[in-house]
């Protein structure tokens, strides 16, 4: 591996974990941390237009208030009986017939596989779009690393976890749920981040193809 693919495989896996963090309630530590900067960062590492992409959430989280942010936020994902836009697999992309009746989220399975767990801070579903976007950081980080010792078994190991995780899981359902992001939302901010996801995963679902 090169360094510059080394350092794109790097930048995946920030802007996975980035990503993820957009889709936790919004709130000033977004601009306080330099989230977006971060993440249009690690994107002009990834691919052009993802870079193009990123650099829309910026100006979008900042030309609205807070609060109607968080209003935005809680009509698409959380409002009870009336989510315009629920961030669950499970919504979009229901059990394969092999699953049976367990009622674990299959992805679930994936993650412990992989020797991961959901964190015990984590407040939500473990299909949650944050919770898969942030198991392919993981994926990506632990190949990064695997590679960087000259681990061929171990990043061949984390490579085949993360085109299963594209194939079956995110790959499956980004794209509904972008579209009922994009279609829900009152705010751009929300749209240019569905935008920015569906075109992520799609990129990633390229790279498993390529292996």
């Amino acid at each position: 591996m090169s360094d510059s693919d080394f350092e794109r495989l790097a930048a995946r896996a920030d802007m996975s974990r980035l990503l993820a963090a957009c889709y936790y309630q919004p709130g000033p530590e977004f601009a306080e941390e330099r989230l977006f900067e971060s993440l249009a960062h690690a994107a002009e590492a990834v691919d052009p237009e993802l870079a193009q992409r990123a650099r829309r959430l910026r100006p979008a989280f900042a030309e609205v208030d807070l609060q109607r942010l968080l209003v935005d936020y809680t009509r698409l994902f959380l409002a009870p009986g009336n989510t315009l836009a629920q961030p669950y697999e499970s919504v979009w992309a229901p059990a394969r017939p092999e699953a049976g009746a367990d009622p674990t989220p299959a992805v679930v399975h994936l993650y412990r596989e992989a020797g991961l767990d959901i964190a015990e801070d984590f407040r939500d579903l473990p299909d949650h779009i944050a919770a898969e976007l942030e198991f392919l950081y993981a994926l990506l980080f632990r190949e990064t690393g695997a590679r960087a010792r000259g681990d061929t078994d171990a990043a061949r190991g984390a490579a085949a976890l993360r085109r299963r995780l594209i194939a079956n899981h995110l790959g499956r359902w980004i794209d509904p749920f972008a579209a009922a992001v994009e279609t829900g939302a009152e705010c751009a901010f929300y749209r240019a981040l569905a935008g920015l996801s569906r075109h992520y995963v799609a990129f990633e679902a390229r790279a498993a193809a390529l292996g």
